[in-house]
């Protein structure tokens, strides 16, 4: 989007596609899927593998960057896909870059004192434009299924201890206890928008002192402000990109924005993209089809990233940390396998001791991935 200044003027908008083959459910054909209608006003651009490694060979032998040094951005997953996507837009002289996971809808819900449900549709492209020009970064809100946690019966299901330290063991900058265990006696782990927040105003992010705590999605970056946008770096098989690039983010103005994405973290209401809006949200059971699957691999996502994330935020008191994690893990890990039978959640603790062994190395490819995207961001 170049030189957009006020929300009259044409917006040159193009959409990049990542094929991420790593990803088991991805079919490179279904990316391809996209309406007619949408081209009418939207230049698309795929990138494909081929592309990718083109481009790595590009850097390798223009720009004197050793291989390994470039396998750190381009490539795929979590991390690598969102650098890859951030570096076409640099070569592309994109001015903004928006993130937007394809599992979020442009809405918001909102839950009235009747029970009723109230669907706002939200200006998501518009708004995130209208605010970056006077930040680093925009971040809207989300509602709907924000974590794929399902719904737990306390006291029925699992006992609120061993759910508490479940919780308490794989949470990280987004997920913990007293926000889960809100959601779920408040709302059946529905998060649905505020009004003051859709009526209100934007907000500037402030440092905790480890980071300004954004999300991978509705998180636009200003690309004009380049030495404030660090890259995204998670441990291999891990998530956690978006909480590494918070902790980068001291210097740079983080705007929270008025503007809702609705998460569909189970895909269950992709019959709202065509504009057919249920009248409630109901709770996500654990004996679901595919929810097991979705649960635990979330889970494994998380609890692999979290010793970096203890080692950056407290390094003095990373040891007696990590085994409180772990003894959580052991005690509340009993119950979690008597609710998905089909599945053994003890590889949480397995994963937990790899990365804990790899936690040294992990932190120095942290720092080594933000090195070399300093010297690429200015050289395309």
């Amino acid at each position: 989007m170049n030189q957009v200044s006020n929300m009259e003027r044409p917006v040159n908008i193009t959409i990049f596609i990542l094929f991420d083959l790593g990803y088991q459910y991805t079919k490179r054909t279904d990316f391809y899927n996209i309406i007619p209608q949408a081209y009418k006003n939207i230049k698309i651009k795929y990138i494909t593998p081929e592309d990718i490694e083109e481009e790595k060979k590009i850097l390798v032998s223009r720009y004197d960057l050793k291989k390994d040094e470039v396998e750190l951005i381009l490539g795929h997953g979590h991390a690598k896909g969102r650098n890859t996507v951030m570096y076409f837009a640099l070569k592309r002289k994109m001015d903004y870059l928006l993130f937007w996971d394809d599992d979020e809808y442009p809405l918001a819900v909102v839950k009235n004192e009747d029970k009723t449900l109230e669907w706002r549709k939200q200006n998501n492209v518009q708004d995130h434009i209208h605010y970056i020009e006077k930040a680093d970064i925009t971040i809207g809100h989300h509602c709907g299924y924000i974590s794929p946690i399902p719904y737990m019966q306390i006291g029925d299901d699992i006992t609120e201890e061993a759910f508490r330290e479940y919780i308490e063991g794989i949470s990280n900058d987004i997920v913990n206890w007293d926000n889960i265990k809100e959601r779920f006696q408040k709302d059946s782990g529905v998060t649905y928008a505020k009004k003051e927040i859709l009526e209100g105003k934007p907000y500037e992010i402030e440092f905790d002192g480890t980071g300004k705590w954004i999300a991978g999605s509705t998180l636009c970056l200003n690309l004009k402000s380049l030495d404030k946008i660090p890259a995204f770096y998670n441990p291999k098989g891990a998530r956690g990109e978006d909480t590494f690039f918070s902790t980068l983010l001291k210097e740079a103005k983080v705007l929270r924005i008025p503007t809702y994405h609705f998460h569909d973290g189970f895909l269950k209401y992709t019959q709202i993209m065509r504009e057919r809006m249920p009248k409630h949200l109901r709770k996500i059971n654990v004996d679901e089809d595919t929810i097991e699957h979705r649960f635990k691999q979330a889970s494994l996502g998380w609890i692999k990233y979290k010793p970096l994330l203890m080692y950056i935020k407290q390094k003095e008191h990373y040891k007696e940390n990590i085994l409180e994690v772990k003894q959580k893990l052991e005690k509340s890990i009993p119950q979690i396998d008597q609710l998905f039978e089909n599945t053994d959640f003890r590889e949480l603790i397995m994963a937990l001791e790899e990365a804990d062994e790899n936690v040294k190395k992990h932190h120095k490819e942290y720092l080594k991935t933000n090195e070399v995207w300093n010297k690429i961001k200015h050289l395309i």
